[in-house]
């Protein structure tokens, strides 16, 4: 199976990333339910707990962001070793990985218990949201190993083009969320604590799965030896000068987050901040194809440019923008068609269901970035591949944080359209960023096939 995965990464790009990249969008569909299945069960807990859970999102997106990010540096690295035949160099990289995640979860576990609370202080949130932010942001913290080796383990998977593995451990993830949930939550009394432990519980038993496959069965492509480790600083630069960039690009979309945080707090209040987290909650669930598609294209984009294969890595590139445009389009429709419906989800309520005609309007709105979004996250993803992590960084930092920021403090509080302003802000921000994204990948290809000769 392993070595079926790598001559599939070496094959034809565009067969190539159409299937790495179903499983992926399964798994990361499924990732993205915890998001909705939380939701759901939260809701019945009241305003005050969905908007507290709202605060902290951006500072789950740090944790999490840090996670993905690692493992995408991981991807990187052991792709473009797959790509230039080197074996014993992807092995040396899926060890370094390993000991990266324990050592950023330790770190990150204790500087993001320390600043909590100064942190959701700083987003607006006080009070009875304060208090239930941090009663459910503390165990997700103090669980954040479970996360680290749970999405940096499906990283090295993905790195050898082993996408199925990685989402049958998250069905098992997925499946003890659904479960845990509702025992935590409502039959053991823990309330938002609950919510955050069952996500804890369920991301262990994903990261477990993952370890025993490389560590203990052994059936993997690579082949990790951790009593003959040795540190290689050569090899752990190689994946942290992605995977650095790469969770720097959550922490300014989580940067972004919280500039949005205060000016709905500014804006709308417990209203506004309550609206924007249940509908961010289905806009980040849409998204997950094209991350899915993003991610299919860095692996295989990574083998062509570790075997110099410049008509590979172009080909790979404008199928995985296509097929990102088709579904973010299909999933544009489907959000604005079915927005009352889906905005009820989280307000079902007597007292959230005033909340409807806002995530409505905020899903009618915002997801009309989606289809071109898709362009823009292939792009992102491509310069991932190929190792270059600044530059994918950069375009996190000109898409969210100038642009989209931007757009959305000038609609929403100088011209005065209100919560209106900040949704139409979203869209306009990211279709602009990902347009001119797109370009400069096209141009980024151009040299690189220059470079090469193919």
């Amino acid at each position: 199976m392993a070595n079926k995965n790598v001559e599939l990464m070496r094959g034809n790009p565009e067969k190539a990333v159409k299937t790495l990249a179903i499983p992926i969008m399964i798994s990361m569909l499924l990732t993205a339910s915890y998001n909705i299945i939380d939701g759901i069960w939260v809701a019945g807990l009241g305003q005050a707990a969905i908007a507290g859970i709202g605060f902290v999102t951006p500072i789950f997106m740090i944790l999490n962001g840090v996670s993905v990010g690692l493992g995408s540096g991981a991807t990187s690295s052991i792709s473009r070793f797959v790509g230039a035949k080197n074996h014993e160099g992807a092995n040396k990289s899926a060890a370094h990985a390993l000991l990266i995640f324990l050592v950023a979860s330790i770190i990150l576990t204790v500087v993001l218990l320390s600043v909590q609370e100064p942190l959701l202080r700083a987003y607006g949130a006080s009070g009875q949201n304060l208090a239930e932010g941090i009663k459910y942001g503390t165990p997700l913290f103090l669980g954040l190993i479970a996360f680290m080796f749970g999405n940096g383990g499906s990283g090295i998977l993905r790195g050898e083009g082993d996408m199925k593995r990685a989402m049958y451990a998250m069905i098992v993830s997925v499946t003890l969320n659904a479960i845990l949930d509702p025992l935590f939550i409502y039959v053991l009394g823990l309330g938002s604590a609950g919510a955050s432990l069952a996500t804890i519980v369920s991301a262990l038993g994903s990261a477990s799965v993952i370890l025993y496959w490389i560590l203990i069965k052994k059936d993997t492509y690579v082949n990790v030896n951790l009593k003959e480790f040795k540190f290689d600083s050569k090899i752990a630069k190689d994946i942290l000068k992605v995977g650095i960039p790469a969770s720097m690009d959550m922490f300014m979309m989580s940067l972004a987050v919280s500039l949005y945080l205060m000016f709905i707090s500014t804006i709308g209040g417990e209203y506004g901040i309550a609206s924007f987290t249940s509908g961010q909650r289905l806009y980040l669930f849409a998204i997950m194809p094209l991350t899915a598609i993003g991610s299919a294209v860095a692996a295989v984009s990574g083998s062509a440019y570790g075997a110099k294969n410049g008509d590979y890595l172009s080909r790979a590139h404008l199928y995985g923008v296509k097929f990102g445009i088709a579904f973010g389009t299909a999933v544009t429709i489907i959000l604005i068609a079915f927005a009352p419906q889906l905005a009820t989800l989280f307000a079902y309520t007597k007292e959230t269901a005033a909340l409807v005609p806002e995530i409505t309007r905020f899903l009618r709105i915002a997801s009309l970035c989606l289809p071109l979004t898709g362009a823009g996250m292939t792009s992102s993803f491509l310069y991932q591949g190929m190792g270059k992590g600044t530059i994918s960084l950069m375009w996190t930092i000109i898409r969210e944080v100038i642009f989209t920021v931007t757009a959305t403090y000038t609609l929403g509080i100088v011209l005065g359209w209100g919560l209106v302003g900040i949704w139409t802000g979203l869209a306009v921000g990211r279709i602009t960023a990902s347009i001119l994204n797109f370009a400069f990948a096209r141009f980024t290809i151009r040299k690189v096939r220059e470079k090469f000769g193919t």
